[in-house]
């Protein structure tokens, strides 16, 4: 069901298809969800990592990629991050009556990562990430988190910071921000009903 911009009653949808040389993509987001996804890529650790993102985001998310990753999993990644940046971009809409701003911090065992968002029509990421290693389990490159945020917030027009305050274990680094990402989203497009228009003094975002 689609909605017109600042209709919150049956849910905000969007649907984006992306098909390149490179990579075949079909993605469906719904902002009003209840956390339920469907997530295959082909890259397992991106898998677990994107349902946390709507587990901890509330959004239903179905994901359908397929791609070059007998090269390696950059272009799959990268290209999953421009469709949801779409998507997000698309079913907020004019965001009218949200709340804008959304911020978490979250802890993973030895790990406190902290995630910030406004939906500010400014697409760009800031972090401090590093992570201990390379690669984390056999095969999923550390530099792709980073990759991925970056195709998200350019592509949703989102201003989206993500700093580790501690951390030493690569997987729970990039669990933390994957969780901390889907709780500041959720919080930043939640239903204000305090807000009357357009969250902002120029009236535009």
């Amino acid at each position: 069901m689609e909605l017109s911009p600042g209709d919150f009653s049956g849910g905000r949808t969007a649907t984006v298809r992306r098909t390149t040389s490179e990579t075949d993509i079909a993605l469906t987001l719904n902002l009003d969800g209840d956390g339920a996804s469907d997530i295959k890529t082909g890259v397992g650790f991106f898998d677990h990592m994107l349902t946390h993102i709507a587990r901890h985001g509330l959004l239903s998310l179905t994901v359908s990629a397929t791609g070059d990753t007998y090269i390696d999993d950059h272009h799959t990644v990268e290209d999953v991050g421009i469709a949801l940046g779409q998507a997000l971009r698309e079913a907020v809409g004019d965001k009218r009556g949200i709340a804008r701003y959304g911020d978490a911090t979250v802890p993973m065992d030895e790990t406190l990562m902290l995630c910030a968002l406004d939906f500010s029509g400014r697409g760009a990421f800031y972090t401090n990430l590093e992570f201990p290693d390379t690669r984390i389990g056999s095969t999923f490159a550390s530099e792709l988190v980073e990759e991925f945020f970056h195709a998200v917030a350019r592509n949703a027009g989102m201003t989206l910071h993500i700093r580790a305050l501690t951390g030493t274990n690569a997987h729970h680094i990039a669990e933390g921000a994957f969780k901390a990402f889907g709780r500041a989203l959720t919080m930043a497009v939640r239903h204000d009903p305090r807000v009357t228009g357009i969250p902002s003094t120029k009236g535009v975002l």
